[in-house]
């Protein structure tokens, strides 16, 4: 007979068994769970044979360079032209458990995003690549997009005689003197980030961050303020910014005040803007008010003209990079790479192919009515506005303001102004 001690050992060594045991099913059940049956899909795996880079867009290249301009938003040579450039930057090593994806199949994804604004599960089955590799590499491809062509594409003019040559521009194309930039501000949809509360929520009712751009007569950004919350006014954004301190020092390297054509009066050289922005010498902006008299509204109707430059690049920017149309699921850091690598692309192809968007545009008939493009019909981004009202105007701009009133009334009228009014 077993003494009762060897009893209480018996019933504690049958206890740890039948713990152990219990541990030991629970591990073996969560590691069958765990096993992985295949370290790639196979449909993933059929990639070559299947997958819209290899297969569709070598087929377009082929067949139709329109509908390969169509699926990538640019023409394959400009798509090549990236892929080149951009390889170093997107090339990665083979490991001992996989190869790397190639640099064009990234590119071509990404474009396809930018383009679409599809998600990312939707291009996963399209391109056959995993959306959570999808995730990781677009803003990579973004940021890469950035830094090799964001010093070349988006720059302002470094002397007073590169700023002489956009104000040219706007004189000849637009018949407003002494203009070198048209700025303007939109809302970048994007969810609402963790923890943010308001600050992202606009006026308008949803969550965005802000672009301010400043834009030249080609319609190319020379300058742009991307990352604001939404709820700040453009103005503010603009308050904020270097490019108001460039212009308040002086820094900016703005011609001297000069006589503009057929008249005796030396005036500043200025950007455009609406009435959210602040009148200055180096800012100008339309009359406001009810009552306005004919000179104000031919004045307001000549910058106007001016002004539609910045309309229309933000318009046709969003047209051509759909992704701005929708609302954004990445983290406002990330959708600020988006942007600044659509921005980058959209310059890119103002300059390789400047009129490959014109018909989108607005365009004026020969009695200077305004045809409005096929971007407003597509869908476009949100205004920015003030929500506390323009700030003070300056006696000085008050002054030149009054002095191309009266030039755009004498000597610098056009015939056909009057009829717009």
């Amino acid at each position: 007979m077993a003494s009762e001690t060897q009893l209480r050992v018996l019933r504690l060594l049958l206890q740890q068994q039948a713990e152990y045991s219990a541990a030991l099913a629970v591990l073996v059940r969560y590691r069958t769970k765990r096993q992985r049956h295949f370290w790639v899909r196979p449909w993933i795996a059929r990639r070559p044979q299947f997958g819209n880079y290899e297969n569709l867009m070598a087929e377009l290249e082929r067949e139709s360079h329109g509908d390969f301009k169509n699926y990538m938003r640019m023409e394959p040579a400009m798509f090549h032209e990236l892929l080149e450039r951009l390889t170093p930057r997107l090339t990665k090593q083979d490991t001992r458990f996989r190869r790397a994806l190639r640099p064009g199949l990234k590119l071509a994804i990404t474009l396809r995003f930018l383009a679409s604004g599809d998600s990312y599960r939707s291009l996963s089955y399209a391109f056959r690549v995993p959306h959570n590799t999808i995730s990781k590499f677009v803003g990579e491809v973004c940021s890469a997009i950035v830094d090799e062509y964001g010093d070349e594409m988006v720059s302002m003019p470094a002397t007073e005689n590169d700023w002489r040559k956009v104000s040219e521009q706007f004189a000849s194309k637009w018949n407003f003197s002494h203009a070198v930039g048209a700025l303007d501000g939109n809302h970048i949809a994007i969810k609402a980030p963790k923890n943010s509360g308001s600050t992202y929520y606009n006026y308008k009712g949803f969550f965005s961050i802000i672009l301010l751009g400043l834009v030249d007569a080609e319609y190319k950004f020379m300058w742009v303020d991307v990352g604001a919350n939404g709820s700040t006014s453009d103005c503010a954004v603009f308050n904020n910014s270097d490019l108001k301190e460039a212009l308040e020092n002086d820094t900016i390297r703005l011609p001297p005040a000069e006589v503009l054509p057929g008249d005796d009066r030396a005036i500043s050289y200025f950007l455009i803007g609406d009435d959210a922005f602040p009148l200055r010498r180096w800012l100008m902006k339309p009359f406001s008010g009810r009552n306005l008299t004919d000179a104000e509204r031919i004045f307001n109707y000549r910058l106007s003209r001016a002004r539609r430059t910045v309309e229309n690049a933000f318009g046709i920017l969003a047209n051509r990079f759909r992704c701005l149309l929708t609302t954004l699921q990445q983290e406002p850091e990330t959708v600020k790479t988006l942007v600044l690598a659509c921005i980058c692309l959209h310059n890119l192809m103002r300059t390789r192919y400047p009129t490959l968007q014109n018909m989108a545009l607005d365009r004026e008939e020969d009695n200077h009515q305004v045809v409005p493009g096929t971007w407003r019909n597509e869908g476009a981004l949100e205004d920015v506005r003030s929500a506390t009202g323009p700030s003070q105007a300056t006696l000085e701009a008050k002054e030149q303001r009054a002095c191309l009133k009266h030039y755009y009334n004498n000597a610098g009228a056009v015939s056909w102004q009057t009829d717009m009014i």
